[in-house]
């Protein structure tokens, strides 16, 4: 006898949704624990988060005064709104084509060296076979970065000084001459900073890459010998695809900085006849809100140039994310 059964199928229940206020303690409860079981990690953490709420948030409240005629006796508050004056003011005033000009050619040509030469020093450092001369060489090329700034322009002018400098010796071998000091002509001045920056920093900055090509898995290169490609071939077909996510994250940080130059070199290696070249955003904003006292003005600049970067890391980001699927968010 056949008998027909009828199988049950398990009823699906449907969660009854959470009210605001139910998520919210779900939530509360859940890091609760979390915190309770990680709590280490979190004292660990404390220091960093609270310097960035110290230093970069907080300091978010004083923005307001580029949209006012900030008088310190006013106060914040008290200061009258003026809205977009100030940017009007810099987009119209006489030195806004110089310095945007200054600035992006002096990013733009950093960004140009300043990407690709740890990635070779790196590569580099990974073909040196004997791992006491790679150490020392690692060590070498670290060195020039614990130097300060102010160190660091004091070489280049005594380096460059007419008569008793080296380089300028040398210079003079190759045939140039000139009673004033090379740092001093506007043509030279964006050499002297992007260069002499990256011999300061191309050690350190090859630290993350070199960490990144020791995780390369070896069997990948005995594979490419097998299949009989050279050294050339191997690093180019091998080591720059692996690490690639490490070049494209931190090429995308910089491209964010691209008008966030340092002012503190920069302003120290100006002299009133290179001043054409070496006038920047970072010391225009400097002189106009420290040396004029013109405090919404100045904050004005460094908003709109913060603004402008951060537009350019959004680009970046979105650029390569189509292109290669990596990217900050």
């Amino acid at each position: 006898m056949q008998t027909n059964q009828t199988v049950k199928q398990p009823s699906k229940t449907t969660k009854p949704r959470r009210s605001f206020g139910e998520w919210v303690k779900f939530q509360l409860s859940d890091w609760k624990k979390a915190l309770k079981r990680d709590y280490d990690v979190y004292l660990l953490i404390l220091p960093v988060v609270a310097f960035f709420i110290i230093f970069c948030y907080v300091p978010m409240y004083g923005v307001q005064i580029a949209f006012k005629d900030y008088s310190p006796a006013q106060g914040f508050a008290g200061s009258p709104w003026v809205g977009l004056k100030h940017l009007e003011r810099f987009i119209s005033g006489l030195y806004f084509g110089r310095v945007i000009k200054n600035t992006l050619l002096m990013s733009v040509y950093s960004l140009i060296i300043s990407i690709p030469a740890p990635v070779i020093l790196a590569l580099l450092f990974n073909e040196i076979r004997t791992k006491k001369l790679k150490v020392s060489m690692q060590a070498v090329s670290y060195a020039p970065n614990f130097i300060s700034t102010v160190v660091m322009v004091s070489m280049i002018t005594m380096f460059l000084t007419p008569q008793t400098g080296f380089v300028d010796s040398i210079l003079r071998v190759f045939g140039y001459s000139s009673d004033q000091s090379i740092i001093n002509e506007p043509s030279a001045f964006y050499h002297l900073y992007v260069w002499s920056g990256i011999w300061q920093g191309v050690g350190w900055s090859s630290v993350i890459y070199s960490a990144a090509i020791e995780g390369v898995p070896v069997d990948m290169y005995e594979a490419a010998w097998l299949d009989g490609a050279s050294k050339i071939k191997q690093i180019w077909y091998v080591t720059l695809p692996t690490i690639s996510p490490t070049i494209i994250i931190l090429a995308i940080m910089a491209i964010g900085n691209v008008l966030n130059i340092g002012y503190e070199k920069v302003f120290l290696m100006q002299t009133d006849l290179n001043l054409t070249t070496s006038e920047i955003i970072s010391t225009y904003v400097y002189k106009a809100g420290l040396q004029q006292a013109q405090y919404s003005f100045s904050t004005m600049v460094g908003l709109f140039n913060n603004v402008i970067n951060f537009a350019v890391l959004v680009v970046a980001n979105s650029i390569a994310k189509r292109v290669s699927e990596t990217s900050l968010w």
